[in-house]
């Protein structure tokens, strides 16, 4: 396999990656922001407070966007992996 080709499909797979973890990270980031600063004007330090929700959070996001993730990664795989190791 030629190095253009190789580099190629390692970019594409790095940024379909980035495109299925973003939601999931996004919704990390918000809720532990939004946790944080509730923890901060309420003096309470409790660490379940900071770990269920977002947690909670997280799962809804990754049931929501289940199908969008396996249809990225489906398609990456029928139309760039699957030619490449056929050799086509």
């Amino acid at each position: 396999m030629q190095e253009a080709i190789f580099f190629d499909t390692m970019r594409q797979g790095l940024w379909i990656a980035v495109m299925i973890a973003a939601p999931m990270l996004a919704v990390a980031l918000i809720a532990g922001v939004t946790i944080g600063l509730f923890q901060a004007l309420t003096s309470v330090q409790e660490m379940t407070l900071t770990f269920v929700p977002k947690v909670g959070a997280m799962l809804i996001v990754f049931w929501a966007t289940m199908s969008f993730m396996s249809d990225s990664l489906v398609d990456f795989f029928t139309q760039t992996l699957v030619p490449l190791i056929a050799g086509s």
